[in-house]
């Protein structure tokens, strides 16, 4: 191996190697960063929520309100009096800024194109180039069926990094995570070659959402399975890999260092059959926005968000993991899943380091619009 890289393995991660027997998988993660210094809130999340933010009867977005919701967001998480400055904390006029959307569900439930282009608009606002900003996703018929370009003003980069499936001219061979889950060919996921060459900075613009291997899906797995290649193979079977997978791809630098700010969509939601929106009427509308620093902690409110929704709704829980509910699956029964489902993603990000899990020791902040 060359002698210019060297292997990172977070001390949970050390831990995995022990545990091994006990079936949690043994990863290897090698890339030659190292972790750098960033704007920081751990265990702080400022919720906005509008009633006028998402019209339920056709799912229109106020722009209006979607600007005063990050507005009041931002000043309130960065205790600034003008969004500019909260917003120059994060970024500056000599950053590369890429924007990780969700485009898994599109273009039924995705990171909303008003919400994207308000990150935008902030992102120039701050100082950044139009030129050097980059609305980034793995596939593109996925990102091209969201049409950002028709909400977005500045002339900046939309891009897809895998026109096909499976092709990795845009993944770099010098930061991966290796790991055997069930035996597959492929042992390795590549990071994306734009974040470990050419951003600076990221914005990672998550959902709120179910999802059937991960229990749900919100900041860490956006930017994880985002951010790789190959990972998919974690939850091939019923029995997955998420609960660890997914921290230890979020723990990778430069991914963990410069992704500096998260800002989740919940205007809409999806309470049962995510990444996706299988039936209408497993979307709802929490019309609220959260931010924060700390992905751990802003998952952790995220979920119970998720959970109220399923027990309003007479379904299980996120957190039942009884493999009889993966028994003679039917698509849109809310008790029966494809997968055992890992909530605990969240817990184990946290204890990488990546954040704070526990719920009393975060810091939610509450703004009502």
């Amino acid at each position: 191996m060359d002698r210019r890289f060297f292997i990172f393995t977070p001390a949970a991660a050390h831990a995995a190697f022990s545990r091994a027997g006990e079936g949690e998988p043994s990863y290897k993660i090698v890339s030659p960063y190292k972790p750098a210094a960033r704007y920081d809130l751990p265990g702080k999340v400022v919720r906005a929520t509008s009633a006028a933010s998402i019209r339920e009867s056709d799912e229109q977005v106020n722009a209006e309100a979607v600007r005063d919701m990050m507005n009041r967001g931002l000043t309130r998480l960065t205790g600034d009096k003008d969004p500019r400055d909260a917003w120059r904390r994060f970024v500056g006029p000599q950053d590369v800024v890429g924007i990780k959307v969700n485009a898994s569900g599109a273009p039924r439930i995705m990171s909303h194109p008003v919400v994207v282009a308000e990150v935008v608009r902030n992102l120039v606002a701050a100082g950044v180039k139009p030129a050097n900003i980059c609305i980034y996703e793995r596939f593109p018929d996925q990102l091209e069926s969201i049409h950002y370009d028709r909400y977005i003003k500045e002339p900046v980069r939309i891009h897809a990094v895998e026109p096909y499936r499976g092709r990795l001219a845009e993944y770099d061979p010098r930061v991966y995570v290796d790991v055997n889950f069930f035996g597959e060919d492929e042992t390795r996921s590549n990071a994306i070659r734009m974040v470990t060459e050419q951003f600076s900075k990221i914005i990672n613009v998550p959902n709120m959402k179910d999802h059937g291997a991960s229990g749900v899906t919100g900041c860490l797995k956006n930017i994880a399975y985002g951010s790789f290649h190959n990972v998919a193979r974690s939850h091939a079977y019923s029995k997955t890999h998420t609960k660890t997978f997914i921290g230890t791809l979020a723990s990778v630098e430069p991914l963990r260092s410069r992704t500096v700010l998260h800002v989740m969509d919940g205007l809409k939601s999806i309470w049962h059959g995510g990444p996706f929106q299988r039936d209408k009427r497993f979307a709802f509308f929490p019309k609220q926005m959260m931010f924060g620093t700390d992905p751990v902690a802003m998952d952790r409110v995220m979920r119970d968000v998720i959970e109220a929704k399923r027990k309003a709704e007479g379904a299980v829980s996120v957190m039942d993991r009884d493999p009889k509910t993966t028994q003679e699956v039917k698509a849109m029964d809310p008790n029966k899943n494809r997968y055992i489902r890992e909530p605990l993603h969240i817990e184990y990000a946290g204890s990488l380091g990546l954040g704070v899990a526990d719920l009393k020791k975060i810091q939610i902040e509450e703004i009502a619009l």
